[in-house]
């Protein structure tokens, strides 16, 4: 077997690789082709004859595929098709004028403002985060993992554009070293949900995002060069039974007795800043 584009395929397996459903058409399989040579994973074509099976199988831990109108992960464990998700609720919400999202309350996003999601995991803060700062706003988001960059960056590409959010722009990068090219007060806001240490018992695409997700810590000196990013807050989130907080020495803001989520808001070091 061969690949059509990126690394060739060997005989031993890879990490992840990028095909498509078995119903394809030259549109959808050069869009696949590209994603694959934009991370450097290899391109497999497929056909009726090549289940995704046996690609897992013969060839691969795990699978992204395009399909004509979504982008699937797909594993030995399961497949999680890409969707908006909680982030679809939570818009609802805003749109409603309900103001209990926690990211408003603790960002205080505004209309207009840029902001920075180092981990986007399944994309839900940064959709909620491109509503909050609308049309006139920016929100860029880092994914290392290739896998979930991959699903997310092409699954909101597939989603019709909701008329007072920005678009999100999804970079494949690691936050840490992302953070240090960009210049002082680069964005208003700086956002971190980092993997939380301790694993709980969650939903079955929280676990897929487990298994693909990038588990490197947040240090403190990330931290800091997001505070020196950022013109007026870095914002984080983090587990109540994990130490992350206590091991970055972040007091979390107060939170109610059920909480089991988190928050901590620092200043950002760019106020005062002029953005270009």
């Amino acid at each position: 077997m061969t690949s059509s584009s990126g690394p060739p395929l060997t005989s031993l397996r890879h990490a992840l690789v990028v095909t498509t459903s078995d119903r394809v058409d030259n549109a959808l399989a050069q869009r696949a082709r590209e994603a694959a040579e934009g991370v450097g994973v290899p391109y497999v074509e497929r056909h009726h004859k090549l289940p995704l099976k046996k690609l897992l199988t013969d060839t691969a831990d795990a699978l992204i595929v395009f399909e004509s109108t979504a982008v699937s992960l797909v594993d030995a464990e399961g497949t999680l098709r890409f969707s908006p998700g909680l982030a679809h609720l939570r818009v609802k919400q805003l749109d409603a004028g309900v103001p209990e999202d926690m990211l408003l309350r603790i960002a205080e996003l505004h209309e207009g403002e840029r902001v920075l999601d180092c981990t986007l995991g399944l994309g839900a803060d940064a959709q909620v985060a491109a509503r909050l700062v609308g049309p006139s706003g920016h929100v860029t988001a880092l994914e290392k993992s290739p896998a979930l960059y991959l699903l997310v960056r092409h699954g909101l590409e597939g989603l019709p554009r909701h008329p007072a959010s920005c678009a999100v722009e999804v970079v494949h990068a690691d936050a840490a070293a992302h953070l240090r090219t960009l210049p002082d007060g680069a964005f208003d806001v700086v956002l971190f949900d980092p993997m939380f240490e301790k694993e709980r018992k969650s939903s079955i695409a929280f676990e897929t995002l487990r298994r693909h997700a990038d588990y490197a810590p947040l240090t403190r000196d990330t931290v800091e060069e997001a505070q020196r990013v950022a013109r007026r807050a870095v914002v984080l989130k983090g587990s109540r039974y994990s130490r992350d907080f206590k091991k970055l020495g972040i007091t979390p803001e107060p939170a109610r007795p059920n909480a089991t989520v988190l928050w901590a808001k620092l200043p950002g070091r760019g106020a005062g800043l002029r953005r270009a």
